[in-house]
């Protein structure tokens, strides 16, 4: 179980404290698939961020009683002047992994081939996210965060994202945060809409889908 309790963040700019989360309270159990809707700029980053443990709330409570992954793709973590395989030795070590077996892992799912052998910095943005997404495959979770689309590599790669997350691990509680309904309405039992700080829940993914159309709409007036 992951649960916020009232939880507020805010960052401090020249004309005053911005809020992006106000009292969000949420709670997701082992299994629960729950999507988070929101628009650009909503704050859905900012609370993947902060259920990951990346950042700590202003103010309330982050309860993990489950494991949580980092957000699935994102390459900005990496130590840059290290390679492939020293970020992920290192990466193992603060998740307590097996280190020889996550590395045989990542090297055959990542097909970095000699790449993985040099400095993360000489990457490419895509050589990034399929050592991030290899890395965050070899570590086991009870929890993936997806922030926004999966977008890694080629159609093919694509795929064998998508398989390894979505019917490997679909016993797995997921959450995804994303301004495009489709994704969560294909993947999700649970949707949620975060609006000026705000989240609320919906009893059905087609009453959150509907309510996200109808703000959209009038935000777009």
């Amino acid at each position: 179980m992951i649960r916020l309790e009232k939880v507020d963040k805010g960052y401090k700019t020249r004309s005053g404290t911005h809020t992006v989360l106000d009292q969000v309270s949420l709670q997701i159990n082992r299994g629960d698939k729950l999507g988070v809707l929101g628009r650009n700029g909503a704050g859905k980053s900012t609370l993947i961020r902060l259920i990951s443990g990346a950042e700590l709330p202003t103010r309330g409570r982050v309860t993990r009683e489950m494991s949580a992954s980092w957000p699935l793709a994102l390459g900005d973590a990496f130590q840059g002047s290290l390679t492939g395989v020293d970020n992920t030795r290192f990466i193992c070590r603060v998740y307590d992994a097996d280190f020889k077996k996550s590395l045989a892992y990542v090297e055959e799912f990542a097909e970095l081939g000699k790449f993985m052998h040099e400095p993360v910095k000489s990457y490419s943005s895509g050589m990034r996210s399929r050592l991030a997404f290899a890395i965050s495959m070899a570590i086991e979770f009870d929890c993936f965060l997806i922030d926004e689309t999966i977008s890694v590599g080629d159609a093919r790669f694509h795929d064998k994202c998508n398989s390894e997350l979505f019917d490997k691990r679909g016993d797995r509680a997921m959450i995804i945060v994303s301004h495009e309904p489709n994704r969560i309405r294909e993947h999700c039992n649970r949707a949620c809409i975060l609006s000026q700080g705000k989240i609320v829940e919906y009893p059905s993914i087609d009453a959150a889908y509907t309510q996200y159309q109808d703000l959209q709409a009038r935000n777009a007036l």
